[in-house]
C-alpha cells in the first residue's frame, strides 16, 4: 500500500500492519517466515498482531476487501448513484476498483501469483463482501442474465450473485494478464462484458478462467 509511515509513535492498527506487510511483500517478494518475526521486526509482541488478524491469510485477504470497500465509498460520491441501474452502478465500482489495483498493481500481482487453492484462500473475503454488495443490486430486466453461458448458470444455482461474482474473477484474471497500455482492454472488457449481459463471457478470454471459477464453486471449497 502506498506512503507507508513507519513512526514508531503512530498507534498501531490494522492500516498500519498492512503498510507494513506490503512493504515487506514488495521489497522480498515473498511472506515474512513468521508472525513473530514480522512483529519483532516492528517492536511489537506476537500477540499485538492477533489483536488485528489471525494469520498473515487474514491480513492478505484483508487487501482486497480494502480496496473493494474503499472503490464502492468512492463510487457512493458519483452524484445520483444510488438511483443508477445496477448496470451503471457496476461499471461505476469497477473502473472505480481496477484503478485503485492499478496503483497497486505489485503488490496484488503477488498476492494473486499462487495456485488455485492459494487464490481461494485470497478470494474468501472478498467473495463475501461482493456478495453482500451483489445482493443490493436490482436488475429490472431478467434476461441480463438470461443471456449468461449455461456454465455459469449451473455453477452457482442460478444466483444473481454466484453469476457476478464468477464475472468478477473473470475480470480480475483478465485484469492479471492485460499488457496493454493503462490496462485499457480490461476497461473494455468490463464494459463489453456487463453492457451485453455477459453474453461476451462465452469468449476465449472467460475460457481461460473457467478452471478457476469450477474451482471457486465446488461444494466443498465454497466461500462465504
Amino acid at each position: 500500500m502506498k506512503n507507508v509511515n513507519k513512526t514508531k509513535a503512530k498507534p498501531i492498527d490494522k492500516t498500519t500492519l498492512m503498510e507494513w506487510y506490503s512493504e515487506y511483500l514488495l521489497t522480498h517478494g515473498k511472506r515474512p517466515e513468521s508472525v513473530y518475526l514480522f512483529a519483532k521486526k516492528h517492536q511489537l509482541t506476537e500477540s499485538a498482531f492477533y489483536d488485528f488478524f489471525s494469520g498473515f491469510d487474514s491480513l492478505e485477504q484483508a487487501y482486497l476487501v480494502h480496496f473493494f470497500d474503499r472503490s464502492l465509498e468512492l463510487a457512493a460520491q458519483i452524484e445520483h448513484f444510488q438511483e443508477m441501474p445496477a448496470r451503471e452502478k457496476l461499471l461505476n465500482l469497477y473502473f472505480i476498483l481496477f484503478e485503485n489495483f492499478k496503483l497497486n498493481r505489485s503488490l496484488i500481482l503477488l498476492l494473486l501469483k499462487g495456485d488455485l487453492v492459494q487464490q481461494h484462500r485470497l478470494l474468501r473475503a472478498l467473495k463475501s463482501r461482493h456478495k453482500q454488495f451483489s445482493q443490493r443490486l436490482s436488475f429490472d430486466n431478467e434476461d441480463f442474465f438470461e443471456k449468461a453461458p449455461e456454465f455459469l448458470k449451473q455453477f452457482n444455482g442460478k444466483s444473481k450473485e454466484g453469476v457476478l461474482w464468477l464475472h468478477f474473477v473473470s475480470v480480475l484474471e483478465f485484469w492479471k494478464k492485460d499488457d496493454s497500455l493503462g490496462f485499457e482492454k480490461t476497461d473494455i472488457y468490463i464494459e463489453k462484458t456487463i453492457d451485453t449481459g455477459f453474453d461476451v463471457v462465452s469468449n476465449p478470454i472467460m475460457n481461460k478462467v473457467l478452471d478457476l471459477g469450477k474451482f471457486l464453486w465446488k461444494e466443498k471449497f465454497q466461500m462465504g
